[in-house]
């Protein structure tokens, strides 16, 4: 198919400032280019790192901005240089549309780690140094080598917020061989913790949940958990030192970190994927004693991407979300602060 030569306009929901509620709006799309491809988006899901960057809290934003980067649609226009997809093809994006592809990291399928950066599907600035806009629009423009596919045993509703929460989780959880005979526990039942129970579940761990309170056991349970307990607890701590081979930590708040990390087993692993606005203090020696690791991990790679996507289609693993239109997006956004969905909002499209 021929791919358009000029920029097109197409509806949106932007920040037009810092704090500032979200409005209908349009935005330019650049033309289909060699290696693009145009994707009508079906569904865009609400992550709290959206609520963080529209609101200045992970730093000075790009406004008018437009989140999201847990986008899924349906393939509509190719460049004439794109041979992965085809029109009609099932697509997804996540959380970057480009890097430099030259450093090593990026020729190790690292893209997300690209030594020059890469570039973010939303907030940031393109190569053509125009800012990008992410997925609660109508439409996308993205290099093919961005775009991944999402396998026809996943509907594309529960698969756009695999683009962010199901690589996010299924990432570290894979790095550090996560299976059968590995203890691991998931702090916070969220947005992102529900996948990585499910997903350390179907990989054969034993999986506990710790979470705040016990409100959401019954959920964790059925979504694969073996055990479930309430950090506000203190016999918690008492009861699980030294029980587990990883912890992943997927909030948004800063956590005693000591206490947490007396939950791990010697040369256990803590791993970060919320990120809180706020620093945490640690003592050093709470690694040293046990030789334990306090480590971060951030999205993943496109090819990871698609192994995440192929994994949770293989395991019948989709997101638990709340649809909605877009103009609750702002009363999601409260929501979501205040721990009021289960698990994750998914923007219907059609409505923006």
């Amino acid at each position: 198919m021929t791919a358009q030569t000029s920029t097109t306009t197409v509806s949106a929901y932007a920040a037009p400032s810092a704090k500032a509620p979200l409005e209908r709006t349009t935005i330019p799309r650049r033309p289909v280019g060699a290696s693009d491809v145009l994707i009508d988006i079906k569904y865009a899901g609400i992550c709290h790192s959206d609520i963080h960057q529209a609101r200045d809290g992970w730093g000075e934003g790009i406004f008018p901005m437009v989140p999201g980067h847990e986008i899924a649609g349906v393939v509509t226009e190719v460049g004439s240089a794109v041979t992965k997809f085809a029109v009609g093809d099932r697509v997804g994006v996540g959380c970057m549309v480009d890097s430099c592809r030259e450093c090593d990291n990026c020729k190790a399928g690292l893209e997300q780690y690209c030594v020059k950066g890469n570039v973010p599907t939303y907030n940031g600035l393109g190569k053509d140094g125009e800012p990008t806009y992410g997925g609660y629009s109508s439409h996308v423009v993205v290099d093919e080598a961005f775009t991944v596919r999402i396998p026809d045993g996943l509907f594309l509703d529960v698969a756009a917020p695999l683009l962010c929460a199901g690589i996010t989780t299924y990432s570290p959880l894979h790095r550090w061989n996560v299976g059968p005979g590995k203890k691991v526990a998931v702090v916070g039942l969220g947005g992102l913790g529900h996948m990585g129970v499910k997903i350390a579940h179907a990989m054969g761990a034993e999986v506990t949940v710790l979470s705040q309170s016990l409100r959401k056991k019954d959920d964790g349970l059925k979504m694969g958990a073996d055990h479930y307990y309430a950090t506000s607890d203190e016999a918690t701590f008492e009861q699980l030192a030294g029980s587990f081979d990883v912890i992943l930590s997927t909030v948004s708040a800063p956590l005693p970190l000591d206490e947490y990390l007396g939950l791990l087993r010697s040369e256990g692993a803590f791993v970060n994927v919320g990120a809180p606005e706020e620093p945490v203090s640690l003592n050093l020696f709470s690694v040293i004693g046990g030789g334990k690791t306090l480590a971060g991990s951030m999205i993943g790679g496109i090819q990871e991407t698609q192994e995440m996507l192929d994994f949770c289609a293989e395991h019948g693993l989709g997101s638990e979300i709340e649809l909605i239109d877009a103009d609750q997006i702002n009363e999601a956004y409260e929501r979501v602060l205040a721990s009021d969905v289960r698990y994750r909002f998914v923007i219907d499209a059609a409505t923006i």
